[in-house]
């Protein structure tokens, strides 16, 4: 491998009407737990639990900004944060969850998010489980999605959105490994046929995918601005 990576994931509190597509519309979200993994053990779960021993229906200020701060010791420790999306969600989550705004920007800024390199490749987003069966990997939990887990949150179904988040760090984990021992990702495009790009260079982070030349997007009636994933990190 030529990181030592650390996946990370979180998963929002707020339930929101079935369709809806952009979450951030809807904030503020909430986070009910997180997870991370260095690829040895079991990823390591974030979450809170009430005095009464039950779990708080939302992750406190307090604890977000302990998860920051374990990041960032991780990065100290020779660590590249790894995610899926992160840069455009997660990472943005939890600045405002945190209130550590700019710690969480230097975080996202500088880590390894293989959606946005791909996106910056490509001009279009990809989802994690397209990816994962595109390698040949199990992909994410079968009958879960992000838009269930927190009403199962909230329904008490604590147990199964913690295993939700724990595969899916373990599968970002999988996916930038496979996708580094074979030179390329691959992936099922929505035409169920498989696709693939090089990654010859190795992922690149945030701030280095960000300076690749722009793809043809002209094919697309509205095309996405890199804009949409790193505007919050880069904005005065």
């Amino acid at each position: 491998m030529a990181y030592k990576y650390l996946s990370f994931d979180i998963e929002i509190a707020k339930v929101l009407p079935p369709g809806v597509y952009d979450l951030k519309d809807h904030r503020p979200l909430g986070i009910t737990c997180a997870a991370t993994y260095t690829g040895e053990g079991q990823p390591k779960l974030w979450y809170e639990q009430n005095p009464d021993g039950g779990v708080a229906p939302k992750m406190t200020r307090e604890a977000l900004v302990s998860l920051v701060a374990y990041l960032e010791e991780m990065v100290e420790a020779g660590y590249t944060l790894l995610t899926w999306n992160g840069c455009g969600f997660d990472f943005d989550i939890l600045a405002e969850e945190s209130g550590q705004v700019q710690r969480c920007r230097e975080l996202a800024w500088n880590h390894l998010d293989m959606m946005f390199h791909f996106f910056c490749i490509t001009g279009f987003p990809l989802s994690l489980d397209k990816a994962a069966k595109g390698m040949g990997l199990p992909g994410k939990l079968a009958g879960m999605s992000g838009e269930l887990a927190p009403r199962y949150w909230a329904e008490g179904k604590w147990a199964i959105v913690l295993e939700y988040v724990a595969q899916d760090v373990r599968t970002t984990m999988d996916v930038a490994k496979a996708a580094e021992n074979m030179g390329e990702l691959r992936w099922i495009n929505n035409k169920g046929i498989p696709s693939a790009v090089s990654l010859a260079g190795g992922w690149l982070p945030v701030s280095e995918a960000v300076k690749l030349p722009l793809p043809d997007t002209s094919w697309m009636r509205t095309p996405w601005h890199r804009q949409k994933f790193v505007g919050w990190i880069t904005q005065k």
